[in-house]
């Protein structure tokens, strides 16, 4: 399978183009880069440390849409929009980790979808959707008895909060629970805010230092506590987990799926 990975200079993107030079069965067919920046015109290999590659760092996102199998993207929400159309387009796999994508952007990949296969996902990384997956059960066993709350904690770069995978775990939550999320969700609190309201689903951000990314779901009752958590080391973890969905991806239909998806969860 031949991948191409958008945003190819950036710490993520690197992390990809490696996770991709180092899968079985994986070529990668080039990388992007915004207009104007340092890199442009340098070979992959350099960029990473490895000896030449004979790819440059290029501009052209449809030039490299169409000559991939794939394309995986974890820019910004707007390049991730535009990134979509050429995936319909053109008729190429495309899997998404932009976090902070709006209700608006998730359904212009719902239509892209209809013309080609999307997976989406707030994080890739195996652990974390097996996280989500039992967060899901958890809510949906224990009920409104027991408060949850989501603590997450990234680096001291991170521009959105709460981080999409802290959403992604509210939504297993109150999936399970049946409701929906933005109904019952706390994203902050300050000052006089009275008593927790019964089913609220509250989250907690920090930031600091150079963590990668923990999460801890918590289940509060009155007699006791379950805590459900995730510590990232590596960011090369959501890359070997966005080239196994691009492989699966390979013999999936046109449509719009997630990591847990690609993991059979």
């Amino acid at each position: 399978m031949k991948i191409g990975i958008v945003g190819c200079a950036g710490r993520m993107g690197r992390m990809l183009m490696n996770a991709v030079l180092e899968a079985p069965g994986c070529q990668l067919a080039g990388g992007t880069d915004r207009p104007g920046t340092p890199t442009a015109g340098q070979d992959l290999g350099a960029l990473l440390g490895r000896a030449a590659l004979g790819l440059t760092v290029g501009q052209d996102a449809k030039a490299l849409f169409a000559a991939s199998d794939a394309i995986i993207d974890f820019t910004a929400p707007a390049a991730t929009v535009a990134h979509a159309a050429l995936a319909a387009e053109l008729g190429k796999i495309l899997v998404v980790g932009t976090t902070g994508l709006t209700k608006d952007d998730e359904a212009v990949l719902a239509q892209a979808a209809a013309r080609t296969t999307i997976v989406y996902a707030p994080n890739f990384s195996v652990g974390v959707n097996l996280l989500m997956a039992l967060t899901e059960r958890a809510a949906a066993i224990l009920g409104d008895d027991y408060d949850i709350e989501i603590v997450e904690m990234h680096h001291r770069r991170k521009v959105d909060a709460p981080s999409g995978t802290a959403l992604g775990l509210g939504r297993s939550a109150a999936k399970g629970r049946g409701v929906a999320l933005d109904q019952v969700w706390c994203k902050s609190r300050d000052g006089h805010t009275g008593a927790r309201p019964k089913g609220e689903i509250g989250f907690a951000t920090l930031r600091g230092g150079d963590v990668v990314g923990d999460h801890t779901v918590m289940f509060a009752a009155e007699e006791e506590r379950v805590e459900l958590t995730h510590k990232a080391a590596s960011r090369a973890v959501f890359a070997k987990g966005a080239v196994r969905a691009a492989r699966w991806a390979g013999s999936a239909k046109p449509g719009l799926y997630s990591m847990r998806d690609v993991l059979g969860l």
